[in-house]
């Protein structure tokens, strides 16, 4: 339990989303194998964030201003 950190971040936040989306990307391009040391496995980071940079990946979002009110009428009221 000395090495568990709990982080708490909003539920309903977009961008929580789109964070999962890296975090996967991450996870399939960089991490899909056994990386023997910690210096190894910051420097395939490290190497992999600056091709996401250097391409300018993006994260399409689809979750647009009126699916926001259909689905939350209550919140954004006409």
């Amino acid at each position: 339990m000395r090495r568990l950190a709990f982080h708490y971040t909003p539920k309903l936040a977009g961008w929580v989303n789109m964070v999962e989306i890296e975090l996967s990307t991450l996870s399939r391009q960089c991490l899909n194998r056994r990386i023997a040391d910690k210096g190894t496995l910051q420097a395939e980071i490290q190497a992999w964030q600056a091709e996401r940079n250097r391409s300018k990946a993006t994260v399409h979002w689809r979750f647009t201003n009126s699916i926001a009110r259909q689905r939350f009428r209550s919140r954004y009221p006409s």
